[in-house]
């Protein structure tokens, strides 16, 4: 029982550092251009030109591995939502294909951003972190 109390309370301490180094990202801060560094943990092949682009407009475009999108996006506060709307159709190798498919289904899914040590995380339900991306 005592370990159980424990491993409680040192996940809470745990949970709560790590809310202190992480901090909701201004619109300022969020429009331009994010390399994707990983999906839901999983770091991108090595070749990948998965990138997000957040253009002062509203619009949202990128890279999703292989093919390019379009849609738009809205912050407001810690929340954020993606709306992608079409890409372009070309195929490529199966790796870039299956992370293609990963980032265009995750993108829907984002409810919020914030900025932690240099990375934009995109987060869904929960908070969980869905896509850790950098400036290039």
């Amino acid at each position: 029982m005592l370990k159980h109390i424990l491993s409680v309370l040192l996940l809470a301490s745990l949970t709560a550092c790590q809310s202190l180094y992480t901090t909701p990202i201004s619109l300022t801060e969020l429009q331009g251009n994010w390399h994707i560094d990983s999906i839901r943990g999983k770091a991108v092949t090595d070749y990948s030109p998965a990138q997000l682009t957040f253009a002062a407009d509203g619009k949202l475009s990128g890279n999703n591995s292989c093919n390019n999108f379009f849609g738009s996006y809205q912050l407001d506060g810690k929340m954020l939502t993606l709306k992608p709307a079409g890409s372009t159709m070309k195929a490529c190798i199966d790796e870039l294909m299956a992370q293609e498919q990963n980032v265009m289904q995750l993108l829907p899914k984002v409810t919020a951003a914030t900025y932690n040590d240099g990375k934009l995380l995109l987060l869904g339900s929960k908070s969980k972190v869905l896509l850790t991306l950098s400036r290039r």
